[in-house]
């Protein structure tokens, strides 16, 4: 925050509060920006997981019949191997008895190994058009390929038809399976087959751009002369015989090491090589049959083969090779996380079922036992109480506030405790007039010494702490202070709502808000674990926070901490359902954010600071080892997860299941739904709110997981932060019912 101009155009210097905003404002933007390269960074491995899981389906194309009146006849009559030798289109065939063993859709870590195996045990090779999405998957298969002296070519990426994309589609299809190749095994290659290609007689005009232009880049396309169509699993016989040649000629031969069951490919190889080499065939690669058609000899086979191969495997070298690791590297962190998070949803997914299903269930009981005709407390509390209200440039809302007060039905003594005010709040406290309200006036401090002064100051022994934009009902601190009568109870907590929820950011807090207090508070207060009092509404024997030491300033969360401390003591802590305050959400998202931010660090900080009481005895180890799990697994871990099923569902629309993915997320804000309704229905809210939820649910609880990450990196680097006031507009004022 800068400096001001004062009425004379002198510049005044910066307050400690706007020094100390300044500071946090300059630590929270590195921290803001992390946490949206960490979901930035998620996104990005999603994408890229669904990218490389892009489906490999049979051969066939994705059009047929189009005209080949642009393709010249000697390419269409010719050889399996099509070059562009000084960019003249020429055919090679495959000399005669010798058959080039090619393997489509590969690497694929069930099959292509195997497949190796028995090519390795015959001392055959083979030539491999992989698949870069695989090939980038499983980098050691390709390795292990290329070390045992086979063959590999590029077919493409994503196994997409080449024939009807443009041309920086193509492009970046063989630029990236480069990389994958380069990444997996440090080398590229000059082999190429196009997925869905048969014959060269089957070579149209679409397809003959593609051949064209990828031959002037250099590459050798490969078709074939025999399909064995053992991706269609005719049986072993039908393979080989799909597999053979005619008459002695020379082949091109179609096999595939993935993209489905290839059981019957593995009977059918070695009974199919045994077969050839008894009718005098020799195998060899597509470089070998090149060369050896060259040279037109067949004893110059072997050396042929080899030079040929070194011509089509080249080394990767400089940015095409750092790259391609990079990419390794990155698909390997992608393989690892989604299946995790995968996993971590599936367990997510199980506890917050359980969670609405125990809500559901306590919810009622707690409903039923405090509504029950019989249940009473103890005898009516009617002595005096003292209200706390800290105030920091509360002067838009602390007349309402302090009003509502003074119709209280229950004899109150209300102390305003103003921490350093610039916008005289103070003065218009005390300019109301109103009865039995003290002002007492701080340097500024923050809100806990606020509140440790008021406790201070107050005359009885229960002591009521609300927030300076909160109003309050008449009757809620009578129904507030009536647990009281039972000498274990501790303190209470009342039933904050929403005023301000005419707006959409409003309605979402509503439903929130609702949720919260009528299912996981009153599921709490049965386990006798109830984690938070809320700072707009909370009442609190005086002697039991003096014997805590008052409200700590160690974490942002002065609510949490004191209400674990009491816990510690072995106060009781319940939920009055029918306190009612109602309070100013925040109007805008940097407001929300800085509100949610506070709270989930505060919490944070506040379970670490009381993690001692995982092993102490009594109430405290009842809180430690039943409250702070639930705290855990559901104000922290959950709330990072469950956003990640919205994010899940659109990546299963995309790469999985569109239909079934729709049901699911369905099936999920059903429930969702289903127990909004019901907290609804407990606390007499009208329903039509929950028309917001499924927009809650899209947008809301995506900044919810932001605002979670964010505190957990300020958590991780030990970051600090003051008492955050928000800018308020005084428009919740006398509730004119309860309802909404």
């Amino acid at each position: 925050m800068t400096a001001t101009p004062t009425a004379r155009g002198r510049r005044r210097a910066p307050t400690r509060i706007e020094r100390a905003a300044g500071r946090a404002a300059a630590l929270h933007r590195p921290r803001v920006l992390l946490a949206l390269l960490l979901l930035l960074a998620l996104s990005c491995v999603m994408l890229l997981d669904g990218y490389l899981r892009a489906e490999v389906g049979g051969d066939q194309r994705v059009r047929t019949g189009a005209s080949s009146a642009d393709v010249p006849d000697d390419i269409l009559d010719g050889g399996p191997i099509l070059t562009f030798p000084g960019g003249q289109a020429t055919t090679v065939s495959v000399p005669d008895r010798t058959i080039v063993l090619t393997f489509d859709d590969g690497p694929d870590p069930t099959w292509t190994p195997r497949v190796l195996e028995i090519l390795d045990e015959y001392d055959v090779p083979g030539t491999f058009f992989l698949v870069g999405s695989m090939v980038s998957r499983h980098p050691g298969i390709v390795r292990d390929l290329v070390e045992q002296g086979n063959e590999v070519g590029v077919h493409t990426f994503t196994h997409v038809d080449l024939s009807y994309q443009s041309a920086s589609r193509v492009a970046r299809e063989m630029e990236q399976t480069q990389l994958a190749l380069a990444g997996a095994a440090g080398i590229t290659t000059t082999l190429f087959r196009a997925p869905y290609s048969s014959k060269t007689d089957a070579v149209d005009d679409y397809s003959w751009q593609v051949y064209q232009q990828l031959g002037e880049d250099g590459y050798t396309s490969v078709f074939i002369d025999t399909d064995s169509e053992d991706w269609k699993e005719p049986g072993v016989s039908r393979i080989v015989e799909g597999a053979t040649p005619e008459d002695g000629e020379g082949a091109s031969v179609l096999f595939h090491d993935s993209g489905g069951d290839r059981s019957q490919t593995l009977e059918a190889l070695p009974e199919y090589i045994e077969k050839m080499r008894a009718e005098g065939y020799t195998f060899t690669t597509v470089s070998g049959a090149m060369a050896e058609q060259r040279e037109q000899s067949a004893d110059a086979a072997g050396p042929g083969a080899g030079d040929a191969l070194q011509a089509s495997h080249r080394p990767a070298t400089g940015a095409t090779l750092y790259e391609g690791r990079a990419l390794v590297a990155a698909v390997a962190v992608a393989e690892w996380t989604v299946p995790a998070l995968s996993a971590a949803l599936v367990v997510v997914g199980v506890a917050v079922m359980g969670r609405f299903a125990m809500m559901l269930v306590l919810a009622r009981r707690h409903h039923r036992q405090r509504n029950g005709r019989r249940f009473a407390w103890g005898p009516p509390v009617t002595r005096p109480v003292s209200v706390i209200v800290p105030a920091y440039n509360e002067k838009e809302c602390i007349e309402n506030t302090l009003r509502s007060l003074a119709a209280s039905t229950h004899p109150i003594e209300v102390i305003v405790v103003d921490d350093g005010s610039t916008d005289g709040t103070a003065d218009l406290a005390e300019a109301l007039g109103l009865p039995n309200v003290r002002v007492i006036r701080q340097a500024n401090a923050g809100k806990p010494a606020a509140l440790n002064n008021g406790v201070r100051g107050a005359r009885h022994d229960i002591v009521v702490m609300m927030d300076g934009d909160t109003v309050f009902e008449p009757d809620t601190v009578a129904r507030l202070v009536q647990p009281f009568a039972d000498p274990s109870v501790g303190a209470v907590a009342g039933n904050a709502k929403v005023g301000n929820r005419s707006t959409l950011i409003g309605a979402w807090q509503h439903i929130e808000y609702v949720m919260g207090f009528n299912l996981d508070r009153r599921m709490y207060d049965l386990l006798r674990c109830m984690p938070t009092i809320p700072g707009a509404i909370g009442a609190f024997r005086r002697e039991a926070v003096l014997q805590a030491g008052g409200m700590s300033e160690d974490t942002l969360a002065e609510d949490t901490d004191i209400t674990i401390a009491l816990h510690r003591a072995g106060r009781r802590v319940v939920y009055e359902e029918h306190a009612r305050a109602w309070t100013e959400a925040p109007r805008s998202l940097r407001q929300l954010w800085s509100q949610r931010y506070r709270w989930s660090y505060g919490t944070m900080q506040a379970l670490w600071k009381h993690r001692g009481s995982l092993t102490d005895r009594g109430p405290s180890g009842r809180f430690g080892r039943v409250g702070m799990p639930l705290v855990v697994l559901f104000q922290v871990v959950t709330p990072v997860f469950a956003p990640l099923i919205d994010v899940f569902t659109v990546y299963s629309m995309l790469f999985v299941d569109f239909r079934a993915a729709l049901l699911a997320w369905c099936a999920v804000l059903g429930v969702q739904l289903v127990c909004a309704a019901y907290a609804f229905r407990l606390d007499g809210e009208k329903y039509r709110y929950l028309l917001m939820l499924p927009l809650q649910q899209l947008a809301y609880r995506q900044m919810m997981y932001l605002v979670l990450i964010h505190s957990c990196v300020t958590a991780l680097t030990g970051g600090r932060l003051r008492w955050q006031k928000l800018k308020r507009t005084g428009e919740v004022g006398m509730p004119a019912g309860t309802g909404g």
